[in-house]
């Protein structure tokens, strides 16, 4: 693959590691006994989690309270068991989003990622879902700001991915056309999908290595397992403008 003129970037799990989900809520529970069985009530929040979250409508407006979203589904699970005490469940959602912000990490080498592209010619675009407190909050701890010409947020602009308005604003802001243009990021209708209706190349990154799942229909345009495996990808021309001839060794 050859470096495009433009390249759209999702934040989480992308760039931002917050994948340490399931130990967060399994510390937040640890705080609830011996009111409920800690284990059980883990079982039910994992549960619930997985149903809150698969529901589009329930995910879009989630995401721009996610406080407020953990909140609902501790007190759904408290309820579940058989407890009446709300406040446990208050206590139990404030220790997670409080374990969830010690945790959350840049991933090795993305910002340096960041940097190459942008030192080659690249107009850099950081598209992300979230309310607008949340993600700015990321964007300053992690001094993301410079290495974006654009900063495209949801919870700023009313609409977010998979809307094809956001590509599109991208794609107008940075002046790039969408067969120059590459998304990069964690979600196969969001970053991948979405962008490849629009003509715009989707790179999905399946941090997790498990592979796309059996019943999927899309195909991204290159997989890799983290940001920084790009510029292993990658061929620039050299100094003459020729492509270089890849060899066998």
């Amino acid at each position: 693959m050859e470096l495009p003129q433009a390249v759209l970037v999702d934040l989480d799990d992308t760039i931002v590691d917050g994948s340490a989900v399931v130990d967060c809520w399994e510390v937040a529970c640890e705080c609830c006994g011996p009111i409920v069985d800690s284990q059980t009530l883990l079982a039910e929040i994992l549960r619930l989690r997985d149903w809150f979250w698969s529901d589009p409508e329930r995910h879009r407006v989630g995401r721009l309270d996610l406080r407020a979203a953990r909140r609902q589904i501790a007190e759904m699970a408290v309820t579940n068991i058989g407890c009446d005490d709300l406040t446990l469940a208050a206590r139990i959602a404030e220790r997670y989003d409080d374990c969830r912000d010690r945790r959350t990490a840049l991933f090795p080498g993305a910002v340096d990622v960041l940097t190459w592209l942008r030192a080659n010619g690249c107009r850099l675009a950081l598209l992300t879902n979230g309310a607008t407190d949340a993600q700015r909050e990321k964007i300053e701890r992690f001094r993301l700001a410079p290495l974006f010409d654009l900063i495209l947020i949801e919870g700023e602009l009313g609409f977010g991915k998979p809307d094809e308005r956001i590509y599109r604003l991208a794609l107008t802001e940075l002046a790039a056309t969408p067969r120059h243009t590459w998304m990069i990021g964690d979600n196969l209708e969001f970053d991948v999908a979405q962008p490849q209706k629009l003509g715009i190349t989707g790179i999905w990154v399946n941090a997790t290595g498990a592979g796309l799942p059996a019943d999927c229909d899309i195909c991204p345009d290159l997989v890799i397992r983290r940001l920084a495996e790009l510029r292993e990808r990658i061929r620039l021309p050299l100094s003459d403008g020729s492509m270089p001839v890849d060899s066998e060794g």
